[in-house]
Protein backbone atom coordinates (compact mmCIF):
# COMPACT_ATOMS: atom_id res chain seq x y z
CA UNK A 1 0.00 0.00 0.00
CA UNK A 2 2.72 2.50 0.98
CA UNK A 3 4.61 1.66 -2.24
CA UNK A 4 1.55 2.57 -4.29
CA UNK A 5 1.26 5.90 -2.48
CA UNK A 6 4.91 6.77 -3.06
CA UNK A 7 4.75 5.68 -6.70
CA UNK A 8 1.75 7.94 -7.25
CA UNK A 9 3.52 10.93 -5.71
CA UNK A 10 6.86 10.30 -7.44
CA UNK A 11 7.68 12.37 -10.51
CA UNK A 12 6.25 10.65 -13.57
CA UNK A 13 9.58 10.66 -15.41
CA UNK A 14 11.20 8.73 -12.52
CA UNK A 15 8.56 6.02 -12.14
CA UNK A 16 9.76 2.55 -13.06
CA UNK A 17 13.41 3.58 -13.34
CA UNK A 18 16.24 1.74 -11.58
CA UNK A 19 18.91 3.46 -9.46
CA UNK A 20 22.58 3.26 -10.31
CA UNK A 21 24.39 0.41 -8.63
CA UNK A 22 27.07 -2.15 -9.29
CA UNK A 23 26.74 -5.40 -7.32
CA UNK A 24 28.31 -5.07 -3.85
CA UNK A 25 29.41 -8.60 -3.03
CA UNK A 26 32.00 -9.88 -0.61
CA UNK A 27 34.48 -11.73 -2.82
CA UNK A 28 38.23 -12.41 -2.66
CA UNK A 29 38.90 -10.45 -5.88
CA UNK A 30 36.65 -7.46 -6.67
CA UNK A 31 37.37 -6.12 -10.15
CA UNK A 32 34.00 -4.65 -11.09
CA UNK A 33 33.95 -0.94 -10.20
CA UNK A 34 37.21 0.40 -11.66
CA UNK A 35 38.58 1.37 -8.28
CA UNK A 36 42.29 1.79 -7.73
CA UNK A 37 43.14 -1.57 -6.17
CA UNK A 38 46.16 -0.21 -4.32
CA UNK A 39 45.54 1.21 -0.84
CA UNK A 40 46.56 4.78 -0.09
CA UNK A 41 50.33 4.72 0.68
CA UNK A 42 51.25 4.84 4.35
CA UNK A 43 53.10 8.15 4.15
CA UNK A 44 50.08 9.74 2.45
CA UNK A 45 47.81 8.34 5.16
CA UNK A 46 50.06 9.87 7.82
CA UNK A 47 49.96 13.27 6.12
CA UNK A 48 46.17 13.09 5.76
CA UNK A 49 45.82 12.21 9.44
CA UNK A 50 47.95 15.17 10.50
CA UNK A 51 46.12 17.56 8.17
CA UNK A 52 42.69 16.42 9.36
CA UNK A 53 43.78 16.78 12.98
CA UNK A 54 44.76 20.39 12.32
CA UNK A 55 41.33 21.35 10.97
CA UNK A 56 39.28 19.19 13.35
CA UNK A 57 39.08 21.82 16.09
CA UNK A 58 37.62 24.31 13.62
CA UNK A 59 34.78 22.11 12.40
CA UNK A 60 32.35 24.31 14.33
CA UNK A 61 32.87 26.82 11.49
CA UNK A 62 31.69 26.47 7.92
CA UNK A 63 34.33 25.48 5.37
CA UNK A 64 35.85 27.83 2.81
CA UNK A 65 32.96 28.25 0.39
CA UNK A 66 35.35 28.86 -2.50
CA UNK A 67 37.73 25.98 -1.57
CA UNK A 68 40.56 28.27 -2.65
CA UNK A 69 43.56 26.17 -1.60
CA UNK A 70 42.13 23.11 -3.29
CA UNK A 71 41.48 24.97 -6.53
CA UNK A 72 45.04 26.29 -6.46
CA UNK A 73 46.35 22.75 -5.97
CA UNK A 74 44.22 21.39 -8.81
CA UNK A 75 45.34 24.16 -11.16
CA UNK A 76 49.00 23.44 -10.34
CA UNK A 77 48.51 19.71 -10.87
CA UNK A 78 46.82 20.09 -14.25
CA UNK A 79 49.23 22.76 -15.44
CA UNK A 80 52.14 20.48 -14.65
CA UNK A 81 50.76 17.20 -16.04
CA UNK A 82 48.94 18.48 -19.14
CA UNK A 83 51.26 21.38 -20.05
CA UNK A 84 48.16 23.59 -20.25
CA UNK A 85 48.48 26.72 -18.07
CA UNK A 86 45.42 26.92 -15.83
CA UNK A 87 44.37 29.28 -13.05
CA UNK A 88 42.28 28.59 -9.97
CA UNK A 89 39.34 30.55 -11.42
CA UNK A 90 39.11 27.90 -14.17
CA UNK A 91 38.66 25.06 -11.64
CA UNK A 92 35.54 23.77 -9.91
CA UNK A 93 35.08 20.77 -7.61
CA UNK A 94 32.37 18.67 -6.01
CA UNK A 95 31.74 15.55 -3.98
CA UNK A 96 32.81 13.21 -6.73
CA UNK A 97 32.65 14.01 -10.43
CA UNK A 98 28.96 13.04 -10.37
CA UNK A 99 28.16 16.15 -8.34
CA UNK A 100 30.19 18.27 -10.76
CA UNK A 101 28.21 16.77 -13.66
CA UNK A 102 24.98 17.45 -11.77
CA UNK A 103 25.97 21.10 -11.35
CA UNK A 104 26.48 21.35 -15.11
CA UNK A 105 23.06 19.85 -15.90
CA UNK A 106 21.35 21.99 -13.25
CA UNK A 107 22.92 25.13 -14.69
CA UNK A 108 22.57 24.43 -18.41
CA UNK A 109 19.83 21.79 -18.65
CA UNK A 110 16.34 21.64 -17.20
CA UNK A 111 12.77 21.43 -18.55
CA UNK A 112 12.58 22.01 -22.28
CA UNK A 113 16.28 21.30 -22.75
CA UNK A 114 18.12 18.17 -23.82
CA UNK A 115 21.46 16.42 -23.45
CA UNK A 116 23.10 14.15 -26.02
CA UNK A 117 25.36 11.21 -25.16
CA UNK A 118 26.69 8.26 -27.09
CA UNK A 119 25.86 4.75 -25.86
CA UNK A 120 27.60 2.76 -24.52
CA UNK A 121 29.13 5.32 -22.18
CA UNK A 122 29.12 6.19 -18.48
CA UNK A 123 25.71 5.12 -17.20
CA UNK A 124 25.40 8.06 -14.79
CA UNK A 125 25.23 10.63 -17.59
CA UNK A 126 21.60 9.82 -18.51
CA UNK A 127 20.65 9.26 -14.86
CA UNK A 128 21.97 12.67 -13.79
CA UNK A 129 20.39 14.30 -16.83
CA UNK A 130 16.93 12.87 -16.22
CA UNK A 131 16.92 13.55 -12.47
CA UNK A 132 17.56 17.21 -13.32
CA UNK A 133 14.46 17.27 -15.55
CA UNK A 134 16.41 17.28 -18.81
CA UNK A 135 15.60 15.14 -21.85
CA UNK A 136 18.22 12.50 -22.62
CA UNK A 137 19.05 11.68 -26.23
CA UNK A 138 20.85 8.40 -26.97
CA UNK A 139 23.37 8.99 -29.72
CA UNK A 140 24.99 6.26 -31.83
CA UNK A 141 28.60 5.13 -31.93
CA UNK A 142 30.40 3.67 -34.91
CA UNK A 143 29.35 4.18 -38.51
CA UNK A 144 25.92 5.42 -39.52
CA UNK A 145 23.33 2.62 -39.54
CA UNK A 146 23.13 2.68 -43.34
CA UNK A 147 26.92 2.25 -43.54
CA UNK A 148 27.23 -0.69 -41.14
CA UNK A 149 28.03 -4.17 -42.31
CA UNK A 150 25.30 -6.51 -41.11
CA UNK A 151 27.62 -9.16 -39.68
CA UNK A 152 25.38 -9.88 -36.73
CA UNK A 153 28.03 -9.06 -34.13
CA UNK A 154 29.37 -5.89 -32.57
CA UNK A 155 33.05 -5.24 -33.20
CA UNK A 156 35.40 -2.86 -31.39
CA UNK A 157 35.12 -0.38 -34.28
CA UNK A 158 31.43 0.03 -33.44
CA UNK A 159 32.51 1.64 -30.15
CA UNK A 160 34.39 4.46 -31.90
CA UNK A 161 33.01 7.95 -32.38
CA UNK A 162 33.57 9.02 -35.98
CA UNK A 163 34.00 12.73 -36.58
CA UNK A 164 31.38 13.28 -39.27
CA UNK A 165 28.78 10.93 -37.80
CA UNK A 166 29.12 12.46 -34.33
CA UNK A 167 28.94 16.03 -35.61
CA UNK A 168 25.93 15.09 -37.74
CA UNK A 169 24.05 13.92 -34.64
CA UNK A 170 25.05 17.02 -32.68
CA UNK A 171 23.78 19.21 -35.48
CA UNK A 172 20.54 17.27 -35.85
CA UNK A 173 19.55 17.29 -32.17
CA UNK A 174 20.89 20.77 -31.29
CA UNK A 175 21.08 19.89 -27.55
CA UNK A 176 21.91 22.05 -24.56
CA UNK A 177 24.66 19.66 -23.42
CA UNK A 178 26.77 17.01 -25.13
CA UNK A 179 28.53 14.35 -23.08
CA UNK A 180 31.72 12.78 -24.45
CA UNK A 181 34.00 10.34 -22.60
CA UNK A 182 37.73 10.00 -23.17
CA UNK A 183 38.71 7.37 -22.22
CA UNK A 184 35.20 6.04 -22.50
CA UNK A 185 33.56 3.85 -19.89
CA UNK A 186 32.92 0.92 -20.44
CA UNK A 187 34.97 0.57 -23.63
CA UNK A 188 38.25 2.18 -22.52
CA UNK A 189 38.63 3.91 -25.88
CA UNK A 190 39.91 7.49 -26.24
CA UNK A 191 38.67 10.23 -28.54
CA UNK A 192 40.60 12.04 -31.21
CA UNK A 193 40.43 15.79 -30.60
CA UNK A 194 38.69 16.30 -33.95
CA UNK A 195 35.54 14.66 -32.57
CA UNK A 196 35.42 17.23 -29.77
CA UNK A 197 36.03 20.25 -31.98
CA UNK A 198 33.52 18.98 -34.55
CA UNK A 199 30.84 18.70 -31.85
CA UNK A 200 31.69 22.14 -30.55
CA UNK A 201 31.24 23.67 -33.99
CA UNK A 202 28.15 21.60 -34.92
CA UNK A 203 26.17 22.49 -31.77
CA UNK A 204 26.69 26.21 -31.11
CA UNK A 205 24.17 26.28 -28.23
CA UNK A 206 25.61 23.30 -26.35
CA UNK A 207 27.95 22.94 -23.41
CA UNK A 208 30.43 20.25 -24.49
CA UNK A 209 31.37 18.06 -21.51
CA UNK A 210 34.40 15.79 -21.94
CA UNK A 211 34.54 13.27 -19.11
CA UNK A 212 38.21 12.39 -18.52
CA UNK A 213 37.83 10.39 -15.31
CA UNK A 214 40.44 7.86 -16.50
CA UNK A 215 42.78 10.26 -18.32
CA UNK A 216 45.83 9.48 -16.18
CA UNK A 217 45.75 5.85 -17.36
CA UNK A 218 45.89 6.71 -21.07
CA UNK A 219 48.70 5.35 -23.19
CA UNK A 220 51.55 7.68 -24.16
CA UNK A 221 50.58 10.16 -26.82
CA UNK A 222 46.85 10.13 -26.08
CA UNK A 223 45.61 13.74 -26.32
CA UNK A 224 43.64 15.48 -23.58
CA UNK A 225 40.73 17.83 -24.17
CA UNK A 226 42.46 20.19 -21.71
CA UNK A 227 44.52 21.36 -24.69
CA UNK A 228 41.33 22.64 -26.37
CA UNK A 229 40.05 24.86 -23.55
CA UNK A 230 41.64 28.11 -24.69
CA UNK A 231 39.16 30.13 -26.73
CA UNK A 232 36.27 27.68 -26.24
CA UNK A 233 34.03 29.03 -23.45
CA UNK A 234 31.47 26.22 -23.90
CA UNK A 235 33.97 23.39 -23.39
CA UNK A 236 34.26 21.62 -20.03
CA UNK A 237 36.68 18.86 -19.04
CA UNK A 238 35.81 16.83 -15.93
CA UNK A 239 38.14 14.61 -13.92
CA UNK A 240 38.30 12.86 -10.54
CA UNK A 241 40.67 11.90 -7.75
CA UNK A 242 38.82 8.59 -7.29
CA UNK A 243 40.83 6.59 -9.82
CA UNK A 244 44.45 7.66 -10.30
CA UNK A 245 44.71 9.08 -6.78
CA UNK A 246 43.00 6.12 -5.06
CA UNK A 247 40.50 8.45 -3.40
CA UNK A 248 37.18 6.81 -4.31
CA UNK A 249 36.15 6.96 -0.65
CA UNK A 250 37.13 10.62 -0.41
CA UNK A 251 34.62 11.75 -3.09
CA UNK A 252 36.37 14.54 -4.95
CA UNK A 253 35.72 15.32 -8.61
CA UNK A 254 36.53 18.48 -10.49
CA UNK A 255 36.37 20.28 -13.81
CA UNK A 256 38.33 22.81 -15.83
CA UNK A 257 36.54 25.40 -17.96
CA UNK A 258 36.30 29.09 -18.81
CA UNK A 259 36.06 31.29 -15.68
CA UNK A 260 32.63 32.57 -16.77
CA UNK A 261 31.26 29.03 -16.94
CA UNK A 262 32.76 28.18 -13.56
CA UNK A 263 31.15 31.28 -12.07
CA UNK A 264 27.74 30.15 -13.38
CA UNK A 265 27.98 26.95 -11.34
CA UNK A 266 27.85 28.99 -8.13
CA UNK A 267 24.17 29.55 -8.89
CA UNK A 268 23.30 25.87 -8.42
CA UNK A 269 25.75 24.53 -5.84
CA UNK A 270 24.56 24.03 -2.29
CA UNK A 271 26.07 26.36 0.32
CA UNK A 272 29.43 25.13 1.61
CA UNK A 273 29.08 21.95 -0.46
CA UNK A 274 32.69 20.81 0.10
CA UNK A 275 33.45 20.04 3.74
CA UNK A 276 36.65 21.19 5.41
CA UNK A 277 37.67 17.54 5.70
CA UNK A 278 37.15 16.90 1.98
CA UNK A 279 39.13 19.98 1.05
CA UNK A 280 42.13 19.18 3.24
CA UNK A 281 42.05 15.50 2.26
CA UNK A 282 42.17 16.26 -1.47
CA UNK A 283 44.75 19.03 -1.15
CA UNK A 284 47.03 16.76 0.86
CA UNK A 285 46.82 13.89 -1.63
CA UNK A 286 47.64 16.24 -4.51
CA UNK A 287 50.92 16.94 -2.75
CA UNK A 288 51.96 13.36 -3.54
CA UNK A 289 51.37 13.44 -7.28
CA UNK A 290 54.58 11.65 -8.25
CA UNK A 291 53.99 8.82 -5.80
CA UNK A 292 50.37 8.31 -6.81
CA UNK A 293 51.07 8.44 -10.55
CA UNK A 294 53.81 5.87 -10.03
CA UNK A 295 51.09 3.48 -8.91
CA UNK A 296 49.18 4.38 -12.07
CA UNK A 297 52.10 3.08 -14.15
CA UNK A 298 51.88 -0.25 -12.31
CA UNK A 299 48.15 -0.49 -13.00
CA UNK A 300 48.71 0.22 -16.69
CA UNK A 301 51.15 -2.70 -16.81
CA UNK A 302 48.48 -5.02 -15.42
CA UNK A 303 45.91 -3.67 -17.90
CA UNK A 304 48.21 -4.37 -20.83
CA UNK A 305 48.94 -7.81 -19.41
CA UNK A 306 45.20 -8.56 -19.30
CA UNK A 307 44.82 -7.49 -22.93
CA UNK A 308 47.69 -9.76 -24.02
CA UNK A 309 46.54 -12.80 -22.04
CA UNK A 310 42.87 -12.53 -23.02
CA UNK A 311 43.95 -12.30 -26.65
CA UNK A 312 46.04 -15.45 -26.19
CA UNK A 313 43.00 -17.23 -24.76
CA UNK A 314 40.97 -16.34 -27.84
CA UNK A 315 38.91 -13.43 -26.48
CA UNK A 316 38.73 -10.00 -28.12
CA UNK A 317 39.76 -7.26 -25.70
CA UNK A 318 39.12 -3.68 -26.78
CA UNK A 319 42.31 -1.55 -26.73
CA UNK A 320 42.12 0.40 -23.48
CA UNK A 321 43.37 3.77 -22.24
CA UNK A 322 41.70 3.27 -18.85
CA UNK A 323 42.30 1.10 -15.78
CA UNK A 324 39.96 -1.59 -17.09
CA UNK A 325 39.49 -3.82 -20.11
CA UNK A 326 36.29 -4.57 -22.00
CA UNK A 327 36.59 -7.94 -23.70
CA UNK A 328 34.37 -9.67 -26.23
CA UNK A 329 34.09 -12.96 -28.03
CA UNK A 330 31.92 -14.34 -25.22
CA UNK A 331 29.13 -16.73 -26.13
CA UNK A 332 27.11 -16.14 -22.94
CA UNK A 333 28.16 -13.09 -20.90
CA UNK A 334 25.95 -13.75 -17.85
CA UNK A 335 27.16 -17.36 -17.69
CA UNK A 336 30.83 -16.36 -17.77
CA UNK A 337 30.17 -13.62 -15.20
CA UNK A 338 28.64 -16.20 -12.86
CA UNK A 339 31.43 -18.72 -13.53
CA UNK A 340 34.02 -16.10 -12.56
CA UNK A 341 32.03 -15.22 -9.45
CA UNK A 342 32.02 -18.90 -8.51
CA UNK A 343 35.81 -18.71 -8.79
CA UNK A 344 35.84 -15.76 -6.36
CA UNK A 345 36.39 -13.09 -9.01
CA UNK A 346 33.81 -10.32 -9.48
CA UNK A 347 33.82 -8.49 -12.83
CA UNK A 348 31.16 -6.26 -14.43
CA UNK A 349 28.44 -7.22 -16.84
CA UNK A 350 27.78 -3.85 -18.47
CA UNK A 351 24.82 -5.04 -20.51
CA UNK A 352 26.64 -5.42 -23.84
CA UNK A 353 25.88 -8.86 -25.29
CA UNK A 354 29.09 -10.84 -25.75
CA UNK A 355 31.18 -8.56 -23.51
CA UNK A 356 32.35 -8.25 -19.90
CA UNK A 357 34.51 -5.57 -18.24
CA UNK A 358 37.35 -6.24 -15.77
CA UNK A 359 39.29 -3.73 -13.69
CA UNK A 360 43.08 -3.90 -13.81
CA UNK A 361 44.01 -4.66 -10.22
CA UNK A 362 47.19 -5.53 -8.36
CA UNK A 363 49.49 -8.22 -9.81
CA UNK A 364 47.96 -10.75 -7.40
CA UNK A 365 44.42 -9.81 -8.42
CA UNK A 366 45.35 -9.99 -12.09
CA UNK A 367 46.91 -13.41 -11.46
CA UNK A 368 43.65 -14.61 -9.89
CA UNK A 369 41.52 -13.30 -12.75
CA UNK A 370 43.72 -14.73 -15.49
CA UNK A 371 44.05 -18.07 -13.69
CA UNK A 372 40.24 -18.27 -13.44
CA UNK A 373 39.87 -17.39 -17.12
CA UNK A 374 42.40 -20.06 -18.05
CA UNK A 375 40.57 -22.69 -16.01
CA UNK A 376 37.26 -21.69 -17.57
CA UNK A 377 38.76 -21.87 -21.06
CA UNK A 378 38.63 -19.72 -24.16
CA UNK A 379 35.53 -19.01 -26.27
CA UNK A 380 35.87 -22.13 -28.43
CA UNK A 381 36.34 -24.40 -25.42
CA UNK A 382 33.36 -22.92 -23.59
CA UNK A 383 31.19 -23.26 -26.69
CA UNK A 384 32.10 -26.96 -27.00
CA UNK A 385 31.38 -27.47 -23.30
Amino acid sequence: MSQDIIDELLREDLRGRSPYGAPQLQVPVALNTNENSYPVPEQVVESITQAVAQVAAGLNRYPDREFSQLRDALAQYLSRTTAVPLNADQLWAGNGSNEVLLHLVQAFGGPGRSALGFTPAYSMHPIITRTAGTEWIDGLRGARPQDREADGETGSADFDLLVEHTAEQAREHDPSLIFLCSPNNPTGTSLCLEVITACYEAAPRAIIVVDEAYAEFARAGTPSAMTLLQGRPRLVVTRTLSKAFALAGGRLGYLAADPALVDALRLVRMPYHLSSLTQVLATTVLGYTDLMLGRVDEIKQQRDRIVAELTRLGYRPVPSDANFVLFGGIQDSPALWQALLDEGVLVRDVGLPGYLRVTAGTPAETDAFLAAMTRLGGPSERQQA
